[in-house]
């Protein structure tokens, strides 16, 4: 009998030289400034991305063509303390309304000018058991610590 084993989340601690109300403003409010041009989906590059700010609220990048590719939904908005996304796009890099992960965010006040950012990307069982998921899954660890440090570059890493 075949097992399915569940994939582990992509788990990230780190610190940032910012209080946690302004690494909350550049992780949300400045997320197009910090989010690497080089991480999209589509054909058209990416100019600018988004994350509009209330529980419901989508994220999605903007493109050069003009076409707005949605990414999900904000699922919790708790400023300045939690985030959680709903991840939306899946293993072959494309937007899927029907797939759901979940994206989380803590922040942590670790002294007056100092916070604690505690990422998860969680429920990647979701994109399935093919080789193409596997794959895609193992890429994603390296892939979000790129993106990680693009924001910790903006907010004071």
């Amino acid at each position: 009998m075949n097992q399915i084993i569940k994939p582990a989340a992509i788990r990230k601690s780190f610190t940032v030289r910012a209080g946690r109300e302004r690494a909350w403003e550049v992780f949300t409010a400045s997320f197009g400034k910090w989010w690497p041009k080089t991480h999209y989906i589509g054909d058209s590059p990416l100019t600018d991305a988004v994350i509009e700010p209330r529980v419901g609220g989508r994220w999605y990048g903007i493109h050069e063509d003009g076409v707005e590719r949605p990414w999900g939904q904000v699922r919790v908005w708790d400023p300045p303390g939690r985030l959680v996304l709903d991840w939306q796009i899946s293993h072959e890099w494309g937007y899927r309304s029907d797939l759901h992960t979940d994206v989380e965010v803590i922040f942590t006040a670790v002294g007056e000018a100092e916070t604690r950012i505690d990422f998860e990307h969680r429920g990647l069982e979701a994109f399935g058991d093919s080789e193409a998921a596997a794959n895609t899954r193992a890429g994603m660890d390296r892939g979000w610590g790129l993106i990680l440090d693009s924001f910790k570059a903006e907010a004071g890493g």
